[in-house]
């Protein structure tokens, strides 16, 4: 099979050798950039399945090469995985809602992102089911064509969140805590990642528009889907 290619942006050589290194260890094919208009460049070019990308780039910052990706139909759909600076909380949270599927906070092990990059690449490849499109009112689901409309109106989610929805509405009426919602969507449990799954939430509700109230908040456990 062919290699996974992995855009790895990051303007610190050490530490953009240091990952090169380990992502090939780890059987990766890796590109690598120092800024962020080299980056879009790459991403449009050999459409990687996933981009690692450091906030605090010269010339063009992550946040706007996240924004770009996202908003370029042919990237957006690549995952992207923030590299962001120990206790700026503030980043992670603009980063998640410009799109970004994940982040990593600096410093961080090696191992730790090389298990991230493989739980984002398995969330994100082609799942097989028998179900193949969900509907309710105005708001429609097609699994196999990943687009959702809303009064006949088709809305743009990312990756993670259209995955979110697909699994709030294969679960429901049942309340999934946001433990259990790392683990089904994103494919992993870490402490102190639960704000990913609000403000994943958050997003998803502002594009359902008049179904957002669909998506309930069980309180001091979780979400469910209204049955």
């Amino acid at each position: 099979m062919e290699k996974p290619t992995i855009l790895l942006v990051e303007d610190e050589t050490d530490i953009l050798q240091l990952v090169d290194h380990n992502l090939k260890l780890a059987d990766f094919h890796v590109l690598t950039a120092q800024d962020g208009y080299e980056a879009l460049s790459l991403a449009k070019k050999h459409l990687p399945q996933l981009v690692i990308l450091d906030l605090m780039l010269p010339g063009l910052d992550g946040f706007e090469v996240c924004k770009e990706l996202k908003r370029s139909p042919t990237t957006k759909n690549i995952p992207v995985l923030m590299l962001t600076a120990r206790g700026e909380e503030v980043d992670r949270i603009v980063g998640l809602e410009l799109g970004a599927d994940d982040y990593v906070v600096k410093p961080f092990s090696p191992r730790e992102l090389v298990l991230r990059v493989r739980a984002i690449l398995r969330r994100f490849s082609p799942e097989e089911s028998a179900v193949t499109r969900w509907q309710r009112n105005g708001l429609s689901v097609d699994y196999e064509s990943h687009r959702v409309t809303v009064d006949n109106q088709e809305i743009i989610l990312t990756a993670t969140e259209f995955r979110l929805l697909a699994e709030l509405i294969r679960n429901l009426g049942k309340v999934l805590t946001r433990d259990q919602l790392l683990d089904k969507v994103w494919g992993y449990q870490f402490d102190g990642y639960a704000r990913t799954v609000d403000t994943h939430i958050r997003r998803l509700r502002q594009k359902l528009g008049p179904y957002a109230e669909w998506i309930e908040t069980v309180r001091g456990v979780g979400y469910r889907f209204r049955d």
